[in-house]
C-alpha cells in the first residue's frame, strides 16, 4: 500500500496484488513461505492466468455502508452488484458493450488485473447550491481480457462514494484498428422486486415533458433518468448518468422483471455511438439513501464530473429575469409579428425593462424578438434568422434602454429542431447577442423527439434524436462557443443535465422536465404532486428553469388572439395556492430564476411579491430537511456571501402538517422569519389566493409549526437582526 499527495488531492493506490489476501504467518519460516508464495502468485497473476476471486475485486464507500463487488459469470460476461447496509440493491448485473465492426466486450472475459484508490478532497463552485463540495471516495479499476483476444480489453471504474457509486467503461487505444461504433451497451441494473417507482416514458416524442407516474416496477416499459425507486423495505435507489459528452444519452429498458438495460438513443444510421481511438463512457450513477431526504442532499453527479475548464468565469452571473413570454403561452400575444398582437415590440420591451429596474431584476428575456416566426410551420426551422430583428423591435434602442436602467437583455435563439441552420448562423448570432450585452441565452429546440434536423456535407438532411450523440455533441460545441463570448446558455428541449456545470459553468440551468408552461395550455396542467415528485427526480440531474411566480391563479378565459394559437381548455390553471409559487423559488433550485407573470400581476399583490424580490439564487449552502416522494418536501439555502437562510416547504394535493426543528440557523444569531404561508382557508381549486404574512423573532433553539393547504406551501425569509 501507498500514500501520496498530488495536486493536493489525497490519494491512496492499492495495486491489485493477491499477497493482499494470503492469511498472514506468525512464525519466521512461515513468513518466508508466505512471502516466496505471495512472490509466485504475484507473478503468476500478473501474467494473466490467475483471476482474481470477486471477493478481491470489491470496494465500499468511505463508512462503509456502500459496496459494490466485479466479477464474472460462468461464460465469462462481467457483472457486478451493489450492497447497502448489507442488502443487496442491486442484484448480480451485466457490464460491457458491442461494436459493429470487431468482437465485443461482453462474453468469454476474465479480469486481468484490477487496483484501488481513495480520494478526499473539498473543491469551490463559482455559482450552486452550496459553495463547497466534499468529494470523498474510494476507487476501484477492473480490467477485463478477453480469453482469445489479448489485446481486447475493457476497464471498469468504479467510484463509491458514502452517497452512491458511478462506473464508467474505459477502452484502450489498441482495441480495434480504425472507428469503432458501438451497437449496445449492455448495462443492467437488477432492481429488487416490489418497488415503487417515480418515471417518465424514455423516446417518446415529448421528450422528458411528461407527468410522473407513481407505479409498481412491473407496469414500465422504457424510462428517462434519473429514475427513482423506493424498495419495500423503504430505501431510495435513483439511477441517472454524470459527464454525458460525445456519447449517446442513456434511457432504461426493463428486459426481464426488474430488470433495467441501457438503452442509448440511437444515430440515424442506426448506431448507437461512434468512437476513434481510446475513449471513456459517461458514468453510471446509483445514488442510494436509507430515506427519500438523503437523495436530495447527494453531490454524486457532480463529483463525477470533470472540474471546471474554462478558467475565470466571474462572467457568469447568477440572478432574477423577467420576460415576454408568459402572454403569449396564455394566448395574450403572439411570438410572430402578423396579426397585430406582436409581444416583442419595442415598447413592451422597454415597459418590462423599466419593471425589472424598478423591482431589481437583472435581466429581461425577449422571446420572438427575430425575423422568421411569420413564416409557416413546415418552413420555420429553415427561415428563422439569428441577427435580424423584426421591423417592431429596435434592438439599438431597446439594448440601450437597457443599459440605462442597470439591467440586462437575454438572448433567445429558437432553432425549432433545425441544427444546421443554428450552427450555420452560431457564430454570428452569439457576437451579435455579446454585442448588445447579453450574458445569457436561451435557446430551444422545438421539435419531436427523434426529429432534429442534421444536414450533411453532401445535402442529405437526416433527423437526430434530441438526446442522441449528434445531440450531445452540438450542446457542448454551444456551450464551448458561448463561453469564448462570456455568455451562459440555458437550453430547452435540451439534453437532460448530467452534472457538466462543473466542466462548463456557463451551462447554468436548462428544462428537461414538464416546465409551468403546461399550466397555461397542457391537457392536463401539472398537478399538485408534480412540483412534489421534481426534486426526488428531475431534479437529481441539476438546476432547471421551471420558470414559477405565476399570481394569476384563477384566469378569466377569453378568446385566444389568434385562432392559430388556439384555444385553452378552461382547466388549464395553475394548480397551486400563492404560498406555493413562492416556495418553488427556494424548492426548484436554479442560478437564474424567471419571474414568469405579467408584471400587473405582480404589481396587484405587492405582499406576496416581495419575496420574490427578496430571495437569491446563488447559495453558501443547501439542505433538504424533510420529504417524501411526491408528497412533500422542505428545503434550507443560506444566501452566497451573507447570514440570512431562506426556507421553501410545499405539498401534493393532501393538507400537511409540519414540525420543523430550526436548527440550520446558525448558533447565537437572532432572525426575523418573514413568512408567506397558506392562509387558514387556502386551497389550490377552491381559494389559491388566501396567504398570510407574517413576521416573528426565532432563532436556532425554536420550532416552527407549518401547515401546508392542498396544493400549498410555505416561503420564509429568515433575516439576521444584530438584536431583537
Amino acid at each position: 500500500m501507498s500514500q501520496k499527495r498530488l495536486g493536493g488531492l489525497k490519494l491512496r493506490s492499492e495495486a491489485g496484488s493477491a499477497s493482499q489476501f494470503l492469511p498472514q504467518r506468525k512464525s519466521s519460516t512461515a513468513r518466508h513461505s508466505a512471502g516466496r508464495l505471495c512472490f509466485a502468485a504475484i507473478c503468476v497473476w500478473l501474467s494473466g492466468y490467475v483471476t482474481p476471486s470477486a471477493a478481491e475485486t470489491s470496494a465500499s464507500s468511505p463508512n462503509g455502508e456502500i459496496s459494490i463487488q466485479a466479477d464474472v459469470d460462468p461464460l465469462g460476461r462481467p457483472i457486478y452488484k451493489v450492497l447497502f447496509r448489507g442488502t443487496e440493491v442491486i442484484g448480480p448485473s451485466r457490464i460491457g458493450l458491442r461494436f459493429a465492426n470487431t468482437p465485443g466486450l461482453a462474453e468469454g472475459m476474465k479480469i486481468e488485473s484490477f487496483n484501488r484508490r481513495t480520494a478526499d478532497t473539498t473543491w469551490e463552485q463559482p455559482w450552486g447550491e452550496r459553495r463547497f463540495v466534499r468529494d470523498h471516495h474510494n476507487e476501484l479499476f477492473v480490467r477485463f481480457i478477453s480469453d482469445k483476444t489479448p489485446s481486447h480489453k475493457l476497464g471498469v471504474r468504479f467510484r463509491i462514494f458514502d452517497d452512491g457509486l458511478g462506473f464508467r467503461y474505459e477502452v484502450p487505444d489498441a482495441f480495434a484498428d480504425g472507428p469503432l461504433s458501438i451497437v449496445d451497451e449492455l448495462t443492467e441494473f437488477r432492481l429488487p422486486k416490489g418497488s415503487t417507482a417515480w418515471w417518465i416514458p424514455g423516446r417518446n416524442w415529448r421528450r422528458y415533458e411528461y407527468l410522473y407516474r407513481t407505479t409498481d416496477l412491473t407496469s414500465i416499459d422504457r424510462v428517462h433518468t434519473p429514475f427513482t425507486v423506493r424498495t419495500q423495505s423503504g430505501i431510495h435507489i435513483s439511477i441517472h448518468e454524470a459527464a454525458l459528452i460525445d456519447y449517446a444519452a442513456m434511457a432504461l429498458d426493463q428486459r426481464r422483471p426488474a430488470v433495467f438495460k441501457a438503452d442509448l438513443a440511437p444515430r440515424s444510421d442506426g448506431t448507437l455511438v461512434k468512437k476513434e481511438g481510446a475513449f471513456t463512457t459517461p458514468w453510471r450513477t446509483i445514488q442510494i439513501s436509507a430515506d427519500a431526504v438523503g437523495l436530495l442532499n447527494s453531490d454524486l453527479i457532480l463529483n463525477l464530473n470533470e472540474p471546471n475548464a474554462l478558467g475565470d468565469v466571474s462572467w457568469v452571473e447568477p440572478g432574477k429575469y423577467i420576460g415576454i413570454w408568459w402572454a403569449m403561452h396564455i394566448r395574450d400575444k403572439t411570438f410572430w409579428q402578423r396579426g397585430g398582437h406582436h409581444g416583442a415590440t419595442t415598447a413592451e420591451a422597454m415597459r418590462y425593462i423599466d419593471f425589472a429596474a424598478e423591482n431589481g431584476f437583472s435581466g429581461v428575456l425577449v422571446e420572438g424578438w427575430n425575423t422568421g416566426w411569420d413564416a409557416s410551420r413546415h418552413e420555420i426551422s429553415t427561415k428563422i434568422n439569428f441577427t435580424q430583428p423584426t421591423s417592431d423591435f429596435d434592438i439599438e434602442a431597446v439594448a440601450a434602454y437597457a443599459r440605462s436602467k442597470g439591467v440586462r437583455l437575454i438572448g433567445h435563439h429558437e432553432t425549432f429542431g433545425n441544427l444546421t441552420n443554428y450552427e450555420q448562423q452560431l457564430h454570428a448570432a452569439l457576437d451579435f447577442n455579446a454585442r448588445y450585452g447579453m450574458r445569457h441565452t436561451k435557446t430551444g429546440y422545438v421539435s419531436d423527439g427523434g426529429s432534429l434536423r442534421k444536414t450533411d456535407s453532401g445535402g442529405i438532411t437526416r433527423r437526430e434524436w434530441h438526446d442522441g450523440q449528434v445531440a450531445v455533441n452540438h450542446h457542448l460545441m454551444v456551450l464551448k462557443e458561448a463561453a469564448k463570448r462570456k455568455i451562459s446558455i440555458n437550453p430547452h428541449e435540451p439534453v437532460k443535465d448530467t452534472g457538466l456545470r462543473r466542466t462548463y459553468p456557463n451551462a447554468v440551468t436548462r428544462e428537461g422536465a414538464r416546465g409551468q408552461e403546461y399550466n397555461a395550455w397542457g391537457t392536463p396542467p401539472n398537478p399538485p404532486e408534480h412540483t412534489a415528485i421534481l426534486p426526488f427526480t428531475r431534479m437529481l440531474a441539476g438546476p432547471m428553469d421551471f420558470t414559477p411566480g405565476i399570481f394569476d391563479l384563477m384566469p378569466n378565459r377569453k378568446p385566444p388572439v389568434s385562432e392559430e394559437l388556439g384555444r385553452s381548455d378552461e382547466d388549464n390553471r395553475v394548480q397551486t395556492t400563492l404560498a406555493k409559487q413562492l416556495a418553488l423559488y427556494v424548492v426548484i433550485y436554479g442560478p437564474i430564476q424567471m419571474a414568469a407573470d405579467l408584471p400587473e400581476n405582480y404589481d396587484a399583490r405587492p405582499g406576496p411579491f416581495q419575496f420574490i424580490k427578496d430571495v437569491p439564487t446563488d447559495w453558501d449552502q443547501s439542505m433538504a430537511l424533510a420529504g417524501e416522494v411526491g408528497d412533500f418536501v422542505v428545503f434550507v439555502r443560506k444566501e452566497k456571501g451573507g447570514a440570512d437562510w431562506y426556507l421553501g416547504a410545499l405539498t401534493d394535493e393532501n393538507e400537511r402538517a409540519l414540525k420543523l426543528p430550526l436548527t440550520f440557523l446558525d448558533d447565537g444569531m437572532n432572525y426575523t422569519a418573514h413568512i408567506y404561508r397558506d392562509g387558514d382557508n387556502a386551497h389550490w381549486d377552491t381559494s389559491p389566493y388566501d396567504i398570510a404574512i407574517e413576521k416573528k423573532a426565532v432563532s436556532s433553539t425554536e420550532m416552527l409549526n407549518l401547515i401546508l393547504a392542498p396544493g400549498g406551501g410555505a416561503a420564509i425569509r429568515f433575516e439576521h437582526v444584530e438584536d431583537r
